[in-house]
């Protein structure tokens, strides 16, 4: 960016924006307004201006500027390049001590090549570098004026200037340092002895500066020797460097100042930290003194394919910040995943039961080095007031919380500093390698526990840019880890400096930071924050990388780690503008998952920035039980609209398949992919497993939460409970990546907080004891992403009745459970190709005469199961008893799953089933699961 904002701001610009990642809704508003697949036009061509502190020429490689304009036969064109960044336009003359390298028009434009690799700038004037068109210097010239101020220039005949603009480099450094690609970077050993390499190829120098410790004034300065056909700088040192602090002199031209700056800054590719990411620390990951006991030896859970895997998303802190079964030092700890001496901890023995009901991986939200909390202790701030002393509908708690939300130890983290470093304020000691040993010892817990470890990764922007102290990449490389828009300035289509992974070095660095994670720490699957802000080739990069890992060479077995994101398509990026985006429909036939956020709008309903929260769907109501709200339309408008829903939902119960075939409500034979969503196609996957299904996660309001807004306010406590595990159902029980945010089976409630990234322990509390609640009713939630809702929300919050007792807690984590059993009983829920789902997952009442608020799911369990010859799914989202006849059903042996036979619900014991007529009686708000014998 331009005008940095400062940090707190920057940090909640940044959770803004993430609440918009997971939901899809702003692909919806996107695609409203237009076609995904239309990419921005190109920039109309108009005066470039005098402004040197802009970006609008491209320097794309070692031949080629691109133009916004169309050439002057009677013009010249320049590169110009300073060494002591001097340039500057007076009067219509260029001054200062340049050097120039002429340019001239291409009459054909940029080659296929050229447009196919840049197709926002396709439509631009091309300048060729040398009067001969030949390719001009590739290892002096070009090189000595990237190391400085660089320009582009157009004059007229008498030499007045007509136009002049910085030029954005990451095009021809990708070209002329393409070596960079294999060389070594980051902290390396060779017989105890480490070297240390960074990449800064626009540097003019670069030093190394040692400590002795974490913040010890004093220091050493050691030279590094630059390789010209890399860019790369390293520095070899003895032994005695292991256990040094570090950080590199960076002597640069930054374009955010137009002046040559000497920085120092932490290593991109640092393996270590001390505390709030000051300075790097040189240590060898593979030093036994790092490994907690047995780590070497550590057995993992049993590898789970992407399509049969129960996911769980935790937050780290989330996770023991109010469990005062874990030691006080230890809450909000990595910790806390470990069990001090033989009695487990609530938290721990609730991980364990749930590993045991058939959750197998815990996803953790961004445990990396992030920028938005204060990583010791003493610094963080903990709200003034007895924020219990509050009544439920108050705006004293969110107030008072707003007042340390900057500096507190809670935030989401997505908020990146260094990717490839634990995050110290989750560790005991966050100078030092305490937390490198810390997260190896969370990972082991969770794995004795029998459960897979997946981290939330962002890659997609960084925490500060330009010349902020938090700024890490773009004090290295100057304009060139970042994408930039056509003035020049950094996009922040992601509410933060987005990064650009289309070009290699970034685009390296995203591989190498996954593989360090899976090598170093043992991790078995990864999330993509904003993946459709990624290349697609990087994607696969990734995952081409992580198959290459083999249990006898690098410890792990790379092809059995998961790979999922956000494949929501929008911004700069959007419709493939720069490249062939990781997007869901994009990533249809990779095996790597998207969130599906079809079957979640489908069964909470609406979407999650309506302005009318209570906006009803399949699982809250809509024309089964209606509220009040005017959005819902009239009973014939709500009957299509739940209808369509239920279409949604079928597609979403395939694993969202593009090429399903089934009958529609309509009546209509279709595909999953004629299904329409908000204007795009419902069904996308080309397999089962690319589809990760869910009904809430850590954005926006939880699914408690919003059927509290959107049930009846008078709906009791039990039938909320059922509507959830409903909910739920939906996600469990069909086919593709099951996703579940932590607490849900427990009725986990944010007090309506649509966006609780900064709102600190309270509203984000996680209790395992019901004794404590489920933490409806704490407050109103915090103003800045939720005033508009507080008119809705005060009568909910104030009402005791919508507070789960325990009672309320423990049905709905019994029904919870029961569905994980169920889900694990058939391999039939977890079919791994889109053959076997057409084959085996049917809707046979579907069509116009389908019952509104029904879905009845047959799975044919042949061949596969050798049990059950089949298992039919009635999901029951009405208030109502309700009959299916099952024509398949007729005449065979039947019977409810012996899960829920030996249910200790009441409720699901009265469904029933008539073997003279396959009919199947299942009462209101039930899931109810039959087996054919």
């Amino acid at each position: 960016m331009t005008r940095l904002r400062s940090r707190p701001q920057r940090a909640r610009h940044a959770g803004r924006l993430l609440t918009l990642g997971l939901t899809g809704a702003l692909l919806a508003a996107h695609l409203a307004a237009t076609p995904a697949s239309a990419a921005p036009a190109p920039p109309a061509a108009g005066p470039v201006g005098h402004d040197l502190g802009t970006a609008t020429a491209h320097w794309i490689d070692r031949t080629t500027v691109t133009w916004p304009r169309p050439a002057h036969d009677a013009h010249t064109y320049d590169i110009v390049h300073s060494t002591d960044a001097s340039i500057r336009v007076d009067d219509g003359r260029l001054t200062g001590d340049f050097q120039t390298i002429p340019l001239r028009p291409a009459p054909d434009g940029l080659t296929d090549e050229q447009r196919a690799q840049w197709p926002h700038l396709a439509t631009r004037t091309a300048l060729r570098i040398g009067a001969d068109g030949h390719r001009g210097d590739t290892s002096g010239r070009l090189a000595d004026a990237l190391r400085g101020q660089v320009a582009v220039v157009e004059r007229d005949r008498d030499g007045r200037v007509i136009a002049a603009t910085g030029a954005q480099i990451p095009g021809v450094l990708d070209d002329l340092y393409a070596a960079a690609a294999d060389a070594a970077l980051g902290p390396a050993w060779t017989d105890g002895r480490p070297t240390l390499s960074v990449w800064a190829p626009t540097a003019r120098t670069v030093r190394l500066v040692l400590y002795d410790g974490p913040r010890s004034a004093d220091s050493r300065t050691v030279r590094m020797k630059r390789d010209d056909g890399t860019g790369v700088w390293s520095a070899h040192g003895p032994t005695a460097w292991n256990g040094k602090y570090y950080a590199f002199e960076v002597e640069v031209y930054a374009p955010t100042t137009a002046e040559i700056v000497t920085d120092t800054v932490t290593d991109p590719y640092s393996l270590a930290l001390a505390a709030d990411s000051q300075r790097s620390l040189i240590a060898d990951p593979a030093d036994p003194a790092l490994a907690p006991d047995g780590w070497e030896e550590t057995a993992k859970p049993a590898p789970v394919p992407l399509h049969a895997a129960t996911i769980y998303e935790l937050h780290v802190r989330d996770f023991s910040a109010s469990d005062t079964t874990v030691p006080e030092t230890d809450r909000g700890t990595y910790r806390a995943f470990t069990d001090p001496g033989d009695r487990p901890t609530a938290g721990m023995a609730e991980l364990r039961s749930l590993a045991e009901d058939g959750v197998d991986h815990v996803h953790l939200l961004p445990a990396y080095d992030f920028g938005s909390v204060p990583e010791r202790r003493s610094d963080q701030k903990t709200p003034a007031c007895d924020l219990e002393s509050f009544p439920a509908d108050s705006a004293e708690q969110q107030a008072c919380i707003e007042r340390t939300a900057h500096a507190d130890a809670f935030n989401w983290g997505y908020d990146p500093v260094h990717t490839t470093v634990p995050q110290g304020s989750y560790a005991g000691d966050p100078d030092g390698t305490t937390r490198i040993t810390e997260f190896r010892e969370m990972v082991m817990g969770l794995n004795r526990a029998g459960l897979r470890v997946v981290m939330d990764v962002v890659y997609n922007h960084t925490y500060a840019t330009g010349q902020d102290s938090m700024s890490v990449l773009d004090r290295v490389v100057p304009g060139y880890y970042h994408r930039l828009l056509d003035d020049g300035s950094v996009a922040e289509s992601t509410c933060c400096p987005n990064t650009a992974p289309e070009h290699t070095m970034m685009g390296r660095l995203v591989v190498d930071s996954v593989v360090t994670w899976a090598r170093e720490y043992k991790v078995d699957g990864f999330r993509f924050d904003l993946m459709g802000h990624h290349p697609k080739a990087n994607m696969l990069a990734v995952r081409a990388a992580l198959d290459d890992l083999t249990p006898e060479r690098d410890g792990v077995d790379g092809s059995a780690i998961v790979l999922y994101g956000e494949g929501w398509d929008f911004g700069e990026v959007a419709g493939g503008a720069r490249f062939e985006q990781a997007t869901q429909l994009t990533m249809a036939g990779t095996g790597i998952g998207t969130f599906n956020d079809r079957l979640r709008d489908g069964v909470r309903g609406g979407g999650p920035f309506d302005a009318d929260p209570r906006l009803q769907g399949f699982g809250s109501g809509l024309f089964t039980d209606p509220n009040t709200a005017p959005g819902n339309g009239d009973p014939g408008h709500q009957r299509a609209r739940l209808l369509h829903y239920q279409d949604l939902i079928k597609v979403g119960l395939t694993g969202n398949l593009r090429d399903y075939r089934f009958t529609a409500s309509s009546g209509r034979e279709v595909t999953g992919r004629e299904v329409d969503y908000n204007g795009a196609p419902a069904g996308y996957t080309a397999h089962p497993g690319e589809s990760v299904t869910y009904v809430d996660a850590h954005d926006n309001e939880t699914l408690y939460d919003a059927l509290a807004y959107k049930l009846p306010p008078g709906t009791p406590m039990e039938q909320r409970v059922r509507m959830q595990s409903l909910a739920l159902g939906t996600a469990l029980l069909g086919q593709g990546g099951a996703f579940v945010h932590a607490g849900s089976e427990r009725l986990r409630s944010k007090s309506l907080d649509r966006n609780s990234y900064d709102s600190g322990d309270w509203f984000n509390r996680l209790h395992w004891d019901c004794a404590d609640g489920n933490n409806f009713g704490v407050g109103l939630p915090r103003a800045r992403d939720n005033e508009d809702k507080w008119p809705y929300a005060r009568p909910l919050l104030a009402d005791p009745a919508l507070r789960a007792d325990c009672a309320a807690i423990e049905n709905s984590r019994a029904r919870f459970g029961e569905l994980l059993r169920i889900r694990a009983s058939s391999p039939v829920f977890t079919l791994g190709s889109a053959e076997q789902v057409q084959r085996r997952v049917s809707f046979p009442l579907s069509g116009p005469q389908e019952t509104p608020g029904v879905i009845t799911m047959r799975l044919d369990a042949t061949d596969v199961d050798p049990r059950w010859s089949s298992v039919t799914v009635v999901f029951n989202a009405s208030p109502h008893v309700r009959t299916q006849t099952v024509e398949a059903l007729r005449g065979a042996d039947t019977a409810l799953h012996p899960v829920q036979a030996e249910s200790d619900d009441p409720v699901v014991g009265e469904s029933s089933v008539d073997p003279e007529t396959g009919t199947l009686t299942v009462p209101g708000r039930t899931v109810a699961v039959f087996v054919e014998h």
